[in-house]
C-alpha cells in the first residue's frame, strides 16, 4: 500500500478556506457575550453616558515584542458593529514582528462604537497574538533540525481555526482540522481495533484517500 502522509499545505489551504466562515461566526458569538445576547452597539449602557455624535480616535500600541496575529477579527468586530463608519488603518499585517510601544493599528470613528468594540477586538489579538508569539519561540529552538512544529485539537472551543491561524502566522503548520480529514491511531484505537495492523488496514479499506498516522511512544 502507498504511503499517504500528511500534506502541510492541503491543510493550510483547507484552513484558510474555512476561516472565511469562522470568523464572523466567532466574532458574533464574542460580541453577544457582552451585549445582552445580540450584535447591537446601542446595548452598551456605559457607552450611552457620551453624545450619541461624539467621533474619536484610537491608537493601538503593544507593550512588549511579539508577533501579530487578528487582523481580520478586528476589522470584523466594527464592521458587525457599525459597518461602514469606523475607519481603521494598519501598521502592520498578521505575522509581522512587533516591538514594545509600536503602533500596530489606528481607528476613527463613532466614540460608542469604538468603546463598545474594543475589548472584544483587544481579546482576540491578545489571544492571537500570544500563541503566535509562542510559536515562533519554538520554531527558532528547532531552527536547523528537521523537526516541524505541528498544532493540535487541544485548542480553545469555538476558536479551533483562529488559533490554528495563529499557529501559521508564528511559523508552525497546521495538522488535522478535526475528526474528518485525517486517521490518528492513538493507543485506545489500538487496543479497541485488537492490533495497530487491524487499525490501519481497516482505515486504508474505510476511506482509501485519507492520510493514515499512527502514535508511537518511544523508551530509553
Amino acid at each position: 500500500m502507498p504511503p499517504r502522509r500528511y500534506n502541510p499545505d492541503d491543510r493550510r489551504d483547507a484552513l484558510l478556506e474555512r476561516i472565511n466562515l469562522d470568523i464572523p461566526a466567532a466574532v458574533a458569538q464574542a460580541l453577544r457575550e457582552d451585549l445582552g445576547g445580540e450584535v447591537d452597539a446601542g446595548n452598551d449602557i456605559t457607552a450611552q453616558l457620551l453624545p450619541a455624535d461624539t467621533q474619536a480616535h484610537a491608537t493601538v500600541i503593544t507593550r512588549e515584542d511579539g508577533i501579530f496575529c487578528g487582523k481580520r477579527w478586528v476589522e470584523e468586530v466594527f464592521i458587525q458593529l457599525a459597518g461602514d463608519d469606523v475607519r481603521l488603518t494598519w501598521h502592520v499585517d498578521d505575522g509581522d514582528a512587533i516591538h514594545a510601544n509600536q503602533t500596530v493599528f489606528e481607528l476613527n470613528g463613532p466614540a460608542r462604537v469604538l468603546l463598545t468594540g474594543e475589548r472584544t477586538a483587544l481579546n482576540f489579538v491578545q489571544t492571537l497574538s500570544g500563541v503566535a508569539s509562542e510559536v515562533r519561540r519554538y520554531v527558532g529552538l528547532l531552527a536547523g533540525t528537521q523537526t516541524q512544529l505541528l498544532d493540535t485539537r487541544k485548542t480553545l472551543p469555538g476558536l479551533r481555526t483562529a488559533l490554528k491561524y495563529a499557529v501559521l502566522c508564528g511559523g508552525g503548520a497546521n495538522h488535522r482540522l478535526g475528526l474528518t480529514d485525517a486517521f490518528l491511531i492513538k493507543e485506545n484505537h489500538i487496543i479497541a481495533s485488537g492490533s495497530v495492523r487491524q487499525a490501519v488496514e481497516k482505515a486504508f479499506w474505510l476511506h482509501p484517500d485519507v492520510p493514515v498516522e499512527v502514535e508511537v511512544e518511544k523508551s530509553g
